[in-house]
């Protein structure tokens, strides 16, 4: 299908606007992915905040030209799909989830922080946690010294009572036989 002037601007606008707006783009070679295949990654990747682009590799080159994403357009040949995403690890987890259970779909390059990255970056990437379950560690290790003061107090004042408990019974002992 071809596109006009005017449809080509705004594929160029809509895509500008998403790499503005995003922190990782992730491309992937989609070539042999049944339809099936091809729904089930995009509803994966819509469910997770990332926007998957089936997008002609001239337009998507025009579209990233000047933004941190222009140090993969070398990379940008062939059928592609094109994930972009706010989250710095959402995009790379989705597309590299679905290439472990699928072998044809490709992870041919991606960029996050202005820096290229190679199929093996991208897989890293994936493999870092998500933001909410890093703030949840650091939450952890954050109340890990205050939870283990707290146990330390108790058990200082469980031995101080019991101890206090055992002193106090000989004298009472004493005034019942005086």
């Amino acid at each position: 299908m071809s596109l006009n002037r005017s449809e080509k601007e705004a594929v160029i606008t809509d895509v500008t606007s998403l790499a503005a707006k995003a922190q990782t783009l992730v491309i992937a070679e989609y070539r042999g992915i049944t339809v099936a295949d091809m729904t089930k990654l995009r509803t994966t990747a819509r469910n997770s905040g990332v926007t998957l682009s089936v997008l002609k590799n001239t337009l998507a080159r025009r579209a990233v030209a000047g933004s941190g994403f222009e140090v993969v357009s070398d990379q940008m040949t062939g059928p592609l799909i094109y994930g972009f995403s706010v989250d710095a690890v959402a995009a790379a987890k989705v597309v590299a989830e679905f290439a472990k259970t699928n072998d044809k779909l490709v992870i041919r390059a991606g960029a996050y922080g202005g820096k290229a990255l190679d199929a093996n970056g991208v897989k890293q990437l994936a493999s870092i946690p998500s933001k909410e379950v890093l703030l949840a560690q650091l939450l952890g290790l954050m109340q890990s010294p205050i939870s283990r003061t707290a146990r330390v107090l108790a058990a200082l004042a469980e031995q101080r009572g019991g101890g206090a408990v055992e002193e106090a019974a000989p004298v009472e002992a004493e005034a019942a036989a005086a």
